[in-house]
């Protein structure tokens, strides 16, 4: 049925709209709309309120649904996210990552194919369960199995996925050298940070004409 996109917004409150903060004059979270919107059907947002919806609004082409499960944690945005889409395969990502690369998500969803999920994993050990793909029923029965068991974290699903393929963080850098695909803003610091970043790729890309 095609490929979906999930992108959660912050669990932490059921009032703060931080997607929604201004970066380089746009709305946070609409950076990382467009890097999707040529590779999914459909792009679901996932809130923790009714209240949140109204303002979410404002984006185009979306759609939009709240996360009722207690406690608001990633796991139980994912596991609403999932249950919400059309899509046999959806990426999973979080509102404030602004520098995600359409090409390496493409690379990360076309490897999904086969396999219950594509997730990218750092030469440490660490993996990034917000900036991969998933195989939507299995990632479904996981995450429904990971909350009902009283686990919170990301983790705690991709623990009871089989089939996961890695993605070394070392092949990501022939598409993005310097891995500002995993940029997340969480200070204000950070969004001083990404306009630098974002003035410099649209610099890079305007003389690339």
């Amino acid at each position: 049925m095609g490929n979906s996109a999930v992108i959660l917004t912050d669990g932490s409150s059921r009032e703060l709209d931080q997607g929604l903060i201004p970066l380089a004059g746009r709305p946070l979270i609409s950076y990382a709309i467009d890097a999707v919107r040529s590779l999914v059907d459909e792009v679901i947002v996932v809130v923790s309120s009714e209240f949140q919806i109204e303002k979410f609004k404002i984006l185009p082409n979306i759609r939009i649904v709240v996360n009722e499960n207690n406690p608001l944690t990633p796991l139980a945005g994912a596991l609403t996210g999932f249950k919400a889409v059309k899509g046999d395969l959806a990426l999973l990502l979080s509102y404030n990552a602004p520098l995600l690369s359409s090409n390496v998500l493409a690379l990360i969803l076309d490897l999904c194919i086969n396999r219950n999920a594509v997730i990218p994993r750092w030469p440490d050990g660490h993996i990034e369960p917000l900036h991969a793909a998933y195989k939507v029923k299995a990632a479904t029965v996981a995450a429904e199995a990971a909350f009902n068991g009283g686990q919170t974290s990301l983790l705690s699903m991709v623990e009871r996925l089989r089939g996961v393929r890695y993605i070394s963080t070392l092949t990501l850098q022939q598409f993005d050298p310097k891995l500002t695909f995993f940029f997340n803003i969480n200070t204000p610091s950070d969004l001083k940070t990404a306009e630098r970043l974002l003035k410099k790729i649209q610099k890079h890309n305007f003389y690339q004409k």
